[in-house]
């Protein structure tokens, strides 16, 4: 996250918490900084103020609370500083690995709950970290330190709100870390009730990566917590292991060796996705929790950048719902604020006038619903509805004709389907969608410009018109226009460009047909 925020920087992410320093007015359309307010603010709109102004007065009363309150999130919230000199390498080719992406992780953390010092409730602290990182400068340490503390926060999003349990449903989410310079850093998280007899409270194992592959770092916990079940001490060389694999390019697999005391050594088989933009995605959760109609109506919401609200009182379903919904926006990416999980203290980031696709826990419901300018969607199992608040209007955005085609499209998926056959199905509904709406992109970006009337106007359809009018002014489109202009013709590759070429050919096909 950054004190201002570039249009061209696509910068939001999940995790990035808000500069309340920041001055309000001066963010642009589509700021991706989180926004905030918090029990502590006593704040409350005039007559003659605006929602905005309100949130912008809430937003400083926060940041004050906060720093006096949390001071080991502070750097959260600062403006990014100048570039410092480096740290000594681990070692030259190590370095040179990790930093291109190849390891697979950075780190393992385990993060238990610790009684307050009052005695009224458990607050997070990690007590176990792999590995060391050592050789770095003192304000690196200091960095890192902060940050650490910070995933806490992700790992148990519900504050101090805890009592021992003797059963407890692991359970497995993950959250994006959005840095002060804009780097990205993925958590996949596991709760589960650590061993031992009687009540206790449950721990997370958190890895950060670089890498985005929540079914690779799904399969991953599942090694973790069987060696946890003997000892912490086989945790280690397992992860040791790991770090040292080089991470499989798409549709191959890389293999570690691991011995377990009493079974010998066995091999761990750890395949990545052919489809590698998709890896981070499991479509069937989205498709459990809604019908094809609702997943529509979302999509339909979140296609023109409004601000959407999930509930749901598991943090796995939460997570994987809203990465699905990103993932149905493709070849276009979200620009705004994603955070599968909102932690209790920051549950008013949903006073944000931006964009945002936020999950809550159910149990905060009452402090979502008092607006009636988003989408609240209700995941849970035990819902009356699932739109607990929306707009209204959701069911008209899309052109009717290619509604239909969509839903047509979803139907043909089959029970028992693999992630991946799921994922491809559900993918290429939405990617078709696209292809016949603005899938002319191309013929209008002329000498580095795009001639956005002449590409709107060439639509035949009265009502698709009408949709691409209203998606071209949000910033995905704009973003994605803006790179490119920056390409040569014929420059343009990937799996959207292919389907356009191939909906094209068949246009044409059809035309000389019927001649």
């Amino acid at each position: 996250m950054s004190h201002t925020v570039p249009r061209r920087s696509g910068g939001g992410g999940e995790g990035a918490l808000p500069n309340f320093r920041s001055r309000w007015s001066e963010q642009p359309r589509g700021s991706t900084n989180l926004i905030g307010g918090g029990k502590h603010d006593a704040v409350r709109p005039g007559d003659d103020e605006s929602r905005q102004q309100w949130a912008a007065r809430r937003i400083s009363a926060l940041w004050y609370s906060m720093r006096k309150d949390r001071k080991e999130h502070e750097h959260l919230f600062a403006a990014p500083e100048a570039p410092r000199p480096t740290a000594a390498p681990e070692s030259g080719s190590r370095q040179q690995r990790y930093a291109s992406g190849q390891y697979f992780f950075e780190y393992l953390v385990v993060v238990s709950l610790k009684k307050t010092k009052d005695g009224g409730g458990y607050e997070p602290q990690i007590t176990y970290q792999f590995p060391k990182r050592d050789g770095m400068a003192k304000y690196q340490k200091e960095e890192e330190e902060k940050t650490l503390k910070a995933i806490t926060l992700f790992c148990f999003p519900e504050g101090i709100s805890w009592a021992p349990l003797t059963e407890y449903h692991s359970e497995t989410f993950s959250f994006v870390l959005t840095e002060v310079d804009g780097s990205r850093r993925n958590g996949y998280c596991r709760r589960l009730l650590p061993g031992g007899r009687g009540a206790r409270p449950p721990e997370a194992y958190c890895i950060i990566s670089s890498l985005a592959c929540f079914g690779l770092f799904s399969k991953i916990f599942d090694e973790v917590e069987k060696r946890r079940q003997i000892s912490m001490a086989m945790i280690y060389p397992f992860m040791q292991k790991l770090r040292e694999a080089a991470f499989p390019a798409p549709g191959h697999t890389v293999e570690i060796k691991s011995y377990i005391p009493d079974s010998g050594t066995e091999i761990i088989s750890l395949t990545r996705p052919l489809d590698s933009w998709l890896e981070h995605v499991n479509f069937a959760t989205l498709f459990d929790c809604l019908t094809d109609e609702e997943v529509l109506l979302v999509f339909a919401a979140a296609v023109l950048e409004r601000r959407i609200v999930f509930i749901a009182d598991e943090l796995g379903t939460l997570s994987q719902v809203i990465h699905a919904v990103a993932a149905l926006l493709y070849p276009f990416t979200w620009q705004h604020t994603l955070i599968s999980i909102v932690p209790e203290i920051l549950i008013d980031v949903v006073m944000a006038p931006t964009p945002y696709l936020l999950g809550v826990q159910k149990r905060l419901l009452d402090q979502v619903t008092d607006q009636s300018d988003l989408l609240v969607v209700d995941l849970s199992e035990d819902k009356k509805k699932t739109f607990i608040v929306s707009m209204g209007d959701e069911g008209s955005i899309l052109p009717p004709k290619l509604k239909t085609e969509i839903l047509h499209e979803l139907s043909v998926r089959k029970k028992g389907s693999t992630v991946e056959e799921l994922n491809r199905v559900v993918s290429e509904a939405f990617l078709h969608f696209f292809v016949k709406t603005v899938g002319h992109y191309g013929s209008y970006v002329k000498k580095g410009a795009f001639e956005k009337r002449s590409f709107y106007k060439a639509i035949e359809s009265k009502n698709a018109r009408h949709f691409v009018k209203a998606f071209i002014q949000t910033q995905m489109f704009d973003l994605f226009i803006q790179e490119a202009e920056q390409q040569q013709p014929g420059q343009q590759q990937g799996i959207f460009n292919k389907m356009i070429r191939d909906y094209q050919d068949r246009k044409r096909s059809d035309k000389t047909n019927k001649h």
